[in-house]
């Protein structure tokens, strides 16, 4: 009589058999000189690019661990400093959250061991661009959340009156070397005539509807 391999040893041959098939078909996919795979850089995005700087009249949060009598909010003066307790005034303006954390730290020291000092921006009110003149429905201040161009600045004021000069208008810009002013005629871009001129505009930039 034939004899038969018990029922066990050949459900083991059989599992033994499929985890190599198993390991042949990943190293048929594996190249030992294939480059580790790359991730996309942290903060590849334009808005993680650019840190923000605090300006007048930014809204601040500071905290200092352990220490509620030195934390609390801090408005950026006109003079672009903040009074924070125990320093007096600081220059906060043009500096980022971060600077501005560095140097609050550095003057703590003398007088709180190892401080631990955070500074937040709960109110950017410095990121604001001003429209103004009689050729605006409503004069006013729109908020720059996002890149905002000229053009998207008009249209948050309720757009142009009847009467306003559309190839006369204005947008005054604050520079290191002095003013700049730069010219958009409302009546080229539309016509597709001049499609530069629709700027993105910066903080603390004034754009003039004259009627």
């Amino acid at each position: 009589m034939r004899s038969s391999r018990p029922p066990r040893f050949s459900r083991v041959l059989v599992a033994a058999a499929t985890l190599v098939a198993f390991s042949l078909a990943g190293c048929a996919n594996f190249d030992p000189f294939a480059p580790p795979p790359s991730s996309p850089p942290p903060g590849s995005g334009a808005d993680a690019n650019r840190e923000y700087r605090i300006g007048v009249p930014d809204l601040l949060e500071l905290t200092v661990w352990q220490h509620e009598d030195v934390s609390g909010p801090l408005l950026v003066r006109s003079d672009g400093k903040v009074s924070v307790p125990l320093l007096g005034d600081v220059r906060a303006a043009g500096r980022t959250p971060a600077e501005l954390s560095a140097m609050i730290t550095a003057g703590l020291r003398d007088y709180i061991a190892n401080p631990r000092v955070d500074v937040a921006v709960t109110e950017m009110n410095s990121q604001v661009v001003s429209v103004i003149g009689g050729g605006i429905e409503r004069e006013g201040q729109v908020e720059l959340q996002r890149s905002t161009r000229v053009i998207e600045a008009i249209a948050a004021m309720g757009g142009l009156t009847p009467f306003a000069k559309k190839r006369r208008i204005r947008v005054l810009r604050n520079t290191r070397d002095g003013q700049v002013e730069f010219n958009f005629d409302y009546t080229a871009f539309v016509n597709g005539e001049a499609p530069d001129s629709n700027l993105v505009l910066e903080a603390g930039d004034t754009i003039i509807v004259p009627d």
